[in-house]
């Protein structure tokens, strides 16, 4: 499957993700939300990883993809719990979202920019710009 194509079901998957957080965040605690979720996740993960080794297919490991990994790990469970407040606190969806998904874009492309010491071209940059127009567009709004 080409890359683009993986990358919009990515899109697709966080879409339902956000959304779903959105339709449980006055359903429940954040915490609570952020354990099932987690949980869930788990589980995909798990079997994901059973399916490819009962394939027969290896599985490198390193401390370093590990200790990366966990880091992520970490983001990401902050990141899922304070979503949940994001939305129980009444921000709807069309304007928390693009917020959140639009800032951690900006912040991983400064991230892989600095630390990385990756490149933009101009389109990019001006791509990049055009996040910050409209996420300060959805901020003043709401």
């Amino acid at each position: 499957m080409p890359w683009l194509l993986l990358a919009l079901l990515t899109a697709f998957c966080l879409a339902l993700y956000n959304f779903f957080i959105k339709l449980a965040s006055d359903q429940l605690p954040a915490a609570v939300g952020a354990v099932v979720l987690q949980l869930v996740a788990a589980g995909l993960g798990a079997a994901w990883l059973l399916k490819l080794k009962l394939q027969g297919q290896p599985l490198p490991v390193t401390g370093k993809g590990l200790l990366l990994a966990t880091l992520a790990g970490l983001g990401v469970g902050l990141a899922e719990i304070l979503t949940f407040v994001v939305f129980s606190r009444g921000v709807p969806s069309s304007v928390g979202t693009p917020v959140i998904v639009g800032g951690s874009v900006l912040l991983t492309a400064v991230l892989g920019l600095v630390v990385a010491r990756e490149t933009l071209t101009l389109p990019q940059g001006l791509g990049l710009l055009l996040i910050v127009g409209g996420i300060v567009l959805l901020a003043r709004g709401h």
